[in-house]
């Protein structure tokens, strides 16, 4: 009987171990991901962001520091909103793009926002400026992925830090 219960121990420990670089490993660190999608039929563009909840409400003591810094206060997200249309720029063809908030969706896991513009049909095959700076002055491991999707086709832009503006070629 005293065996089982030792044995027991003994796997529940080694579990531990081997388990350990797991949850060491869930989270290296700060990242959001956010997509442009260029309609070149409409000039269309649509632009969604995505925040894990848990990084943005510590953030917003620097994005919101008049506001509470929860997700609960309308006027912390009147001020992430600014922040993010501040530090995402896009530029079509030479021409910025301006960008209005469309949608936004505040869950516990992850938070959600969705942008609108509108582009000349002929500038849809020009080269694509993006900058994206969104929590890197909060962060200094903060990783921004773009994806820029166009004719069917999506290249991967990836800023770390305070970066500058990266580009997606124009179409020949």
């Amino acid at each position: 009987m005293i065996g089982l219960p030792r044995r027991a121990l003994m796997v529940l420990v080694a579990a531990g171990v081997l388990l350990s670089p797991v949850a060491a490993a869930a989270h290296r660190g700060h990242g959001a991901l956010s997509v442009v999608e260029l309609d070149a039929r409409t000039g269309e563009v649509l632009v969604s962001h995505r925040f894990q909840t848990h990084e943005v409400e510590p953030a917003l003591a620097r994005v919101a520091p008049e506001a509470q810094p929860s997700l609960d206060d309308p006027d912390a997200v009147t001020a992430l909103t600014a922040y993010v249309g501040a530090l995402f720029t896009l530029t079509v063809a030479g021409a910025p793009v301006e960008l209005t908030l469309k949608d936004m969706t505040l869950g516990a896991d992850e938070v959600r926002m969705v942008y609108a513009g509108r582009i000349p049909v002929a500038a849809a095959s020009g080269a694509i400026d993006v900058q994206a700076a969104m929590f890197a002055d909060v962060f200094e491991d903060q990783v921004n992925q773009v994806n820029v999707r166009r004719l069917g086709v999506t290249r991967t832009l990836v800023f770390q830090g305070e970066g500058g503006e990266q580009s997606v070629a124009a179409l020949d």
